[in-house]
């Protein structure tokens, strides 16, 4: 299955958006920590509204125990980043891929661009920086979900 992971998230509108993602479209989301919230139970479910009991959301503590984690699954790691060349819609995903996402204020790490097994971004016109990264996330996994046709319902 197609999964999302967010690198040390610091905005909790923006994983509340992919919780409801992730229930919707039935899709794992995993959270790298620290995070710049709290990610309690009561801060997940206002985020999250009511979609935090159907998501399948997983908890990290670190980057190391999320790699440990995801290991035997092996999936192919691909880090969306606007450093990338490979435009995301040039992109065959495989139906294992994990999909992971930096920082809203600082991206990935270098140590993540150098782990991922690919990096792809979203063409954007020439002046913009970026788009919000729930926007972004939801364009990578839903042509990921296109793709592999791995879509619900």
């Amino acid at each position: 299955m197609i999964s999302l992971a967010l690198y040390q998230p610091e905005i909790p509108a923006n994983t509340g958006t992919l919780i409801r993602l992730s229930a919707c479209l039935n899709v794992t989301l995993h959270i790298i920590g620290p995070t710049g919230f709290a990610m309690n139970e009561r801060a997940l479910k206002r985020a999250g509204m009511d979609y935090s009991d159907m998501t399948k959301t997983v908890m990290h503590r670190s980057a190391e125990d999320f790699l440990h984690a995801v290991a035997w699954e092996r999936p192919r790691l691909i880090l969306a980043t606007t450093k990338a060349q490979t435009a995301y819609t040039d992109v065959s995903y495989a139906g294992n891929d994990l999909i992971i996402m930096g920082r809203e204020s600082a991206g990935a790490p270098d140590w993540l661009h150098k782990r991922a097994d690919m990096r792809v971004r979203i063409p954007l016109v020439s002046k913009a920086r970026s788009l919000n990264l729930a926007v972004s996330a939801s364009m990578i996994v839903g042509e990921a979900l296109r793709q592999t046709r791995q879509f619900a319902g």
